[in-house]
């Protein structure tokens, strides 16, 4: 297939399919926000709302009606969001709660600095398409709360103890880079410049394992290797998501070197990630492949995937390695014919090793409207734009 084809099929995909069942089945008129969990056919089977994923909502409809057409339905839907989580959101001193009932009352405490990461997202999005509507102001009081907490995260619900083992976790350094390149508008060029530079070596210095050639999970403050379960995590789907991020940098910075040693890694990961007997890309690996706390390490999960469709296509179309548009043929196949749903919309999110279906939701507690339809959008406009 040419690769206008598959740009053409992505966007049809996210306008056709899966927006649709999201504008259908999710928006609580009732109490504001968004139901995320629903069944196969869009059912709602749980009312608790999920800061992040209501945060995620409010950013891939803000999105569509800024950067694809501006609709009044995306955009009602964007506010919705936003104005739910503004009201119920956040605690006394602006700290996200990670989850809410359906009338707004807080569940769980916000000791999840991730769901302070993307009301931030969502808010800051909502600011292009509503410019003196406040959003750009709470999202960068946010924005600086987040930063303010980098070195704890967790603050007061940290379980660890202090001294003995610390460790950095990727996901932070990761989304960060996303987070500030998305608020340039609001944060200003000067904050993105100074922020991503130490967030981009961060990550290809302290993070990426030279000797491993891979992105570990976890590391110790100096960068150095950890042998613990910890230590030994690879993730290939943040891995791999990270790639595209600081492809995205890399080309917004006109730093080349960081598009090529992200292209690079890219490969690496995936190649040692692939499951070479039932096709598809693990959730977990060992580095030294020793056995893994995460019994579900095994799985092949929705989200993994369609981030390294996005990854594969931004590589195809900024760099000169004919791998990319192989292992995004490769990957194509097996994402589309295993997580599609043909029958009632939007894609499963989770299956065992071997492909088969291990639930038939269509959201819930992690999976939300965020990561598919963004994929759908990044692919369908790095291909749009890429030769050949």
């Amino acid at each position: 297939m040419a690769v206008k084809e598959f740009a053409a099929i992505y966007k049809e995909e996210l306008l056709g399919n899966v927006v649709p069942f999201w504008l259908r089945h999710s928006r609580d008129a009732e109490f504001g926000g968004f139901l995320t969990s629903l069944d196969r056919q869009g059912k709602v089977y749980d009312t608790d709302k999920h800061v992040w994923l209501q945060g995620r909502q409010v950013w891939t409809f803000a999105m569509l009606y800024d950067q694809v057409e501006p609709r009044q339905e995306w955009l009602d839907m964007a506010v919705c969001g936003a104005e739910f989580l503004k009201k119920f959101g956040h605690d006394d001193e602006g700290k996200c709660y990670f989850s809410l009932t359906r009338e707004g009352r807080p569940l769980v405490q916000p000791y999840n600095i991730f769901s302070d990461c993307f009301a931030t997202m969502g808010y800051g999005m909502l600011a292009k398409c509503l410019p003196d509507s406040g959003y750009a102001e709470l999202a960068e009081k946010t924005y600086w709360s987040i930063l303010s907490r980098t070195e704890n995260p967790k603050g007061i619900y940290n379980k660890l103890y202090p001294g003995t083992r610390p460790m950095k976790n990727l996901a932070l350094p990761m989304i960060l880079c996303n987070l500030s390149l998305g608020l340039e508008h609001v944060i200003g060029t000067a904050t993105l410049e100074s922020m991503t530079e130490k967030l981009v070596d961060e990550i290809l210095t302290v993070f990426y394992n030279e000797e491993l050639g891979l992105v570990l999970e976890n590391v110790q403050p100096d960068g150095s290797f950890c042998d613990s379960f910890e230590g030994r995590l690879i993730n290939p789907g943040h891995s791999i998501e990270a790639m595209w991020f600081l492809i995205d940098l890399g080309v917004r910075l006109n730093r080349p070197e960081v598009v090529g040693r992200a292209v690079t890694i890219l490969l690496r990961t995936l190649e040692y990630a692939w499951d070479q007997e039932f096709g598809g890309i693990f959730y977990f690996l060992d580095v030294k492949k020793k056995p893994l706390l995460q019994l579900e390490w095994d799985q092949k999960l929705w989200w993994v995937h369609v981030e390294t469709l996005v990854a594969l296509a931004k590589a195809y179309r900024y760099s000169d390695n004919p791998r990319c548009k192989q292992w995004f043929e490769t990957v194509h196949e097996y994402t589309w014919s295993h997580f599609r749903d043909p029958a009632f919309g939007e894609w499963f999110g989770y299956l065992n090793r071997r492909g088969e279906l291990l639930s038939p939701l269509k959201g819930g507690k992690w999976k939300g409207c965020f990561h598919l339809p963004r994929a759908l959008f990044q692919v369908a406009s790095a291909l749009s734009d890429a030769r050949g």
